[in-house]
């Protein structure tokens, strides 16, 4: 007869399906309560009515009559209501079907009269509670929906509205939800036959539940978890008659016991045995866990129940006992096994990453450990939300989390680490101890039907055919399991042939053994069981808490890891019966796993000197010092000074944290999370490139509405500081810091960085132009080719900045250093935008006075002529003006090209050569393209070449004509300069100053300008450069010469000695014209005196 009821496949399949109906209710549960995910139709305005009238008439809902007006709305989406209500109603189907076959198998069971013991038939007992409190936590899930009435009724009305009759199921599921109004009413009615058979698997626990229910000072007398207590014993195997007991979740046997008496509450009045285990379970905790995050207040519930019942006064006094003694002293019995098991798996984990052969023998410690530790891990997050009113809430909350968790996660990496060390041991112990004990066993064994001599024969040849050369294959002894359990259930019914209870040798054998063959093919699972914390999933704000609270103790710190490798627990959680959860837990998965990598890293900079130094000067000069209110900053360095070494400084703090941070770091090399794989030193750097990304555009100090930035100079101290300081990140661990660096410096020479954020580039860039270079175009800053820097002509404002302290040598080079070829390349493309504006203004200009500048050009040698034409030329001071912004523009860029070739020098001067070679085997005879790419590859560098390739580029983006139209308006143009030039001696500030080695209103820049714009546009035309360089020479000579024949009006001679140099660094400047071409037109006496005028009035000063 057990042989035709197939006890325990039903067993197995039933547990199965039982825990996936319990997530799906708890998902339905969950999506009903959530205002973004509850079911459309019970949210519609439109039906608010139609769900008023179900829930109030359910189950008896009348569609005719006058009814018809409150089901109006499902009537018009009667199909889209069953569409959307379908999977909620064949939810509750699964429950009634469930609730069927858990009847049917436990009233066989109970005719059958089977025998438990956990002790003996291990298996069978655990899937038979098991089932019996999944079905309940169904029961009690089901009775917490409260929206089921509601989802049913309506799904009901429409197939009725579209087929003309009720469904089939409709009345017995209407009748399930009525009776389960009161749920542990009705179970406990529903378990009234099964007393017997429930107390008995639970008196089976009275020996194993009080010793496994130990304090952390019983544990500690008794050297729990310790390998070192008996060094002798060390390599003998661990095992004991009760090897699958011996990590049993101590959370699942006090499920079985408190809602096992709660079912069969009658044997607590008839049995003290069972009263005295219901009561130490009692004291054990006020909660249960249902399933994820659904608990229940088994004292509460138990006390309301008994409550109603005669008889059972005592009981609810030993309740209040009980409940009294978990609120006194539960949460420091907890804490004390926590601070236990710390310690205890620390050993543990040392001692087998010492020793990695141990684990074969000792694995059973490993599980053991494992259970114990997963068990207080669930008790304080169950707890962590329903903490009782104590006088010591402290007991329930537990900073030091994170070096449990850690130290769970070593055993489980070790454990996977050395699966093949495990394998290889226990495939020798099975063939050559327990498949001989089995043997001699069967031996001894007076009555062995045929059915149970083929299982037991087929155990001892399974076991007996295994050698160590199997080593490397793939184990697989499911089916030798199942039989074991099959075995368990035909031997344990009444009338059994074999009696498993007489033969405790043969279930003591075959339960070791079982162990025994897990250790070969089943590891993964057996950690899932013993070490799982899937739920911390289900309690985000509690794990985020106790990352929050291990972070701020520093000694925590290194194993802070331990949180996001939990996180690759959480796809053990989802079932097949509900993959709409798969959806939501691998996104809370992920934002844990994401929230707790980014543990930040920080660094110093010392900053804040320059508030001391004033606050020196101020005091020397006896100045009225701060208020009281103002901060004082510490003087820079007070942070190493020490009188006592056993002080420990703000510095000492920091950089314990930041070992211990490393630490953590450096603790797993990578890990899976829902088939990402995670690499923490990676996840690090990615990290660490956004913020220093972030810190490094954040130290330019950039204002866009005050015009204020930092000194290039400072940020690069700034970066390298910060560079410093990441370089110390490689003691700890293994970080490529210097790519790490190149990556970030070399996206701020970009325009844009990886994350579309403006970079250093972008903002010094637009500083200089709209700062720098707009100031020194009206004539405010002057460039300075003596010192090499721009410089301001007066200070009217205190708060403007200093041109030379963001223009001067060092600050270029620094830029240069800062924004590499790349963004002194983005700059120059800004600045030559900038210039073809002015050129575009200028073509303007001279369309407007061509026919006037056409004369000029063919009478520039008749004095007479070109004092007429002069007249009838208006503008001249708007074209000197715009070719004088022109020249401030590539002045600058000059001196950037100059400080980018002294970096280049530096870095990589084995390049420069090469390339300084090419650009002077270039010829005037060379091939213009060839010569442009030359001077492309040489400009990229820093080098100067006679043409300016950006400026060619830029020139002839601009051509919207023929090349002969082009080329008459760039001939003119020079005219125009030339014969304007003149007017500049009326400006009082076209003198020239020895000191700046120019002129104050930045007239020497026209030099600049003629020279490389001339080059760019005859070059873009392909005309010869010196030639009409020569022609402008030409006439600008003669225009300046009439500068002194000029007797009458004195005004045009003011600064006419000035105005004659600007010819001369014409000619300096040009790489074209030579001084013999300009004597040839200028005689060389005048310039000679005109340096003698300008440099008469400066003292100068020989040290």
């Amino acid at each position: 007869m057990a042989y035709q009821q197939k006890l325990a496949e039903k067993l197995i399949i039933l547990n199965d399906r039982g825990r996936g109906v319990l997530l799906r209710m708890n998902y339905i549960k969950k999506t009903c309560m959530d205002p973004k995910l509850r079911p459309q139709y019970l949210t519609d305005k439109t039906m608010e009515a139609s769900v008023k009238y179900i829930n109030k008439k359910f189950p008896n809902i009348d569609f005719r009559g006058n009814s018809q007006q409150y089901l109006v709305g499902v009537q018009k989406h009667k199909s889209e209501v069953m569409a959307a209500m379908s999977s909620y109603y064949d939810s509750f189907i699964d429950i009634m079907e469930f609730r069927d076959h858990v009847y049917e198998l436990l009233n066989t069971i109970d005719a059958c009269q089977c025998f438990f013991n956990i002790a003996v038939n291990f298996d069978f007992t655990k899937n038979y509670l098991e089932l019996i409190i999944t079905y309940t936590s169904v029961i009690i899930m089901l009775s917490r929906v409260e929206d089921k009435k509601v989802l049913v009724g309506m799904y009901n009305c429409a197939h009725e509205m579209s087929n003309g009759s009720s469904d089939p199921a409709y009345p017995r599921l209407a009748q399930m939800f009525m009776e389960y109004e009161q749920p542990i009413k009705k179970l406990t009615e529903e378990f009234g036959p099964h007393t017997k058979a429930v107390t008995e698997a639970l008196l089976s626990l009275q020996m194993l539940y009080p010793r496994r229910n130990l304090s952390a000072e019983q544990w500690r007398s008794a050297q729990l978890l310790s390998l070192l207590s008996a060094p002798a014993a060390m390599l003998d195997p661990a095992c004991c008659d009760t090897m699958a007991c011996e990590y049993l979740s101590l959370e699942v046997m006090e499920r079985w016991i408190l809602l096992g008496y709660l079912l069969c509450h009658s044997s607590l009045n008839t049995n003290l045995s069972s009263q005295e285990l219901w009561k130490m379970a009692l004291r054990s905790g006020l909660y249960l866990t249902i399933i994820r995050d659904e608990t229940i207040n088994i004292h509460k519930i138990t006390e309301d129940y008994f409550d109603g019942l005669k008889g059972y006064s005592k009981r609810i006094a030993d309740i209040k006992e009980c409940r009294e003694h978990v609120i006194v002293n539960s949460g420091a019995i907890h804490r004390e096994r926590r601070g236990f098991l710390r310690n205890a798996l620390k050993e543990l984990v040392k001692v087998l990453e010492d020793e990695p052969g141990l684990l074969g023998p000792k694995v059973l410690f490993v599980f053991m450990a494992l259970s114990f530790s997963r068990d207080e891990v669930l008790w304080l997050v169950r707890y962590s939300e329903n903490i009782p009113k104590t006088k010591t809430p402290e007991d329930y909350v537990d900073s030091q989390m994170a070096e449990l968790l850690f130290y769970m996660e070593r055993l489980r990496t070790l454990m996977t680490k050395y699966s093949r060390v495990v394998q290889r041991y226990h495939v020798q112990y099975l063939a050559q101890f327990d498949a001989l004990l089995l043997n001699d066993t069967m031996q001894n064994m007076y009555v062995c039907p045929e059915e149970e001599s083929v299982l037991m024969t087929s155990f001892v040849s399974t076991l007996s055919a295994l050698t160590i050369k199997q080593g490397k294959q793939n184990f697989d002894f499911r089916a030798l399991r199942l039989d074991w359990l099959r075995l368990q259930a035909y031997t344990s019914v009444s009338k059994a042939p074999l009696s498993l209870k007489e033969y405790p040798d043969l279930a003591k054998v075959m339960n070791m053994t079982q162990f025994h063959t897990k250790m070969l093919d089943n590891v993964q699972e057996m950690l899932h069981e013993t070490s799982d914390v899937s739920i911390l999933c289900f309690y985000p704000r509690v794990f985020e808490k106790m990352f929050s609270q291990s972070s701020e103790e520093v000694s925590m710190q290194r194993y802070l890891m331990s949180f996001p490798l939990v996180c690759s627990h959480f796809n053990q959680t989802v079932h097949q019966l509900c993959p709409e959860e798969q959806t939501k837990v691998k996104s809370l998965t992920l934002q844990c796993r994401i929230h707790f990598n980014g543990t930040c890293l920080f660094s110093l900079l010392p900053k804040h000197c320059g508030q001391t130094i004033s606050a020196a000067r101020n005091k020397k000069q006896k100045k009225q010092m701060p208020k009281k209110g103002d901060v004082q900053r510490e003087k820079p360095g007070t942070e190493s000074q020490r009188k006592d070494r056993a002080i420990v400084t703000n510095m000492d703090k920091m950089h314990l944290t930041l070992t211990e941070l490393c630490s953590s770091f450096s603790g797993s090399s990578d890990f899976t999370v829902f088939n990402h794989i995670i690499t923490p030193t990676e996840f690090l750097i990615s990290h660490l490139e956004t913020r220093l990304t972030k810190i490094i555009v954040r130290m330019a100090h950039y204002n866009q509405t005050t015009q204020e930035i930092g000194r290039p100079s400072d940020l690069l101290a700034g970066i390298r500081a910060y560079t410093a300081s990441l370089h110390t990140l490689s003691r700890y661990l293994s970080l490529d810091v210097t790519r790490l660096v190149k990556n970030v410096l070399l996206q701020q020479t970009q325009p844009l960085d990886s994350y579309g954020g403006q970079t250093i580039t972008t903002l010094y860039t637009n500083w200089y132009l709209e700062g720098l270079l707009r100031q020194a175009s009206s004539n405010l800053i002057v460039h300075c080719p003596a010192m090499h820097c721009f410089v301001n002509q007066t200070i009217e404002n205190e708060n403007s900045f200093r041109a030379e302290e963001y223009s001067d040598i060092s600050e270029m080079q620094a830029l240069a250093e800062l924004i590499g070829p790349y963004g002194l390349k983005f700059l120059s493309e800004n600045l030559m935008w900038h210039i073809t504006s002015q050129v575009g203004e200028l073509k303007k200009l001279v369309i407007e006075n061509m026919d006037v500048l056409v004369q000029m050009r063919a009478n520039f040698d008749k004095p007479e002529a070109m004092a007429n034409l002069q007249k009838r030329l208006p503008a001249g001071e708007n074209v000197l003006k715009r070719m004088t912004i022109v020249g401030v523009i590539l002045s600058f860029r000059a001196m950037a090209q100059d400080t980018l070739e002294d970096i280049m020098q530096k870095h990589c001067p084995y390049l420069m050569g090469p390339i300084e070679s090419l650009r002077d085997l270039v010829s005037p005879d060379t091939d213009i393209k060839v010569t442009l790419t030359v001077f492309e590859l040489a400009s990229a560098a820093g080098l100067t070449c006679d043409i300016d390739p950006a400026l060619v580029a830029a020139i002839a983006s601009m051509h919207n004509s023929s090349v002969d139209e082009e080329y008459k308006l760039t001939c003119l143009l020079l005219v125009y300069i030339a014969v304007s030039l003149p007017i500049l001696a009326l400006d009082p500030n076209s003198y020239y100053s020895r000191h700046y080695g120019g002129h104050h209103n930045n007239i020497h820049c026209l030099a600049t300008a003629v020279n490389q714009l001339s080059a760019a546009m005859f070059t873009v035309e392909s005309k010869n450069i010196e030639q009409h360089l020569k022609e402008f020479l030409l006439v600008a000579s003669s225009t300046l010469l009439q500068l002194g024949q000029n007797v009458e009006n004195r005004v045009d001679s003011k600064n006419r000695d000035s105005i004659y140099l600007l010819l001369h660094m014409i000619v300096e400047a040009s790489p074209f014209l030579s001084q013999d071409m300009l004597e040839s037109c200028f005689p060389y006496v005048l310039l000679r005196n005109a340096y003698r005028e300008v440099y008469k009035n400066s003292i100068i000063t020989l040290g």
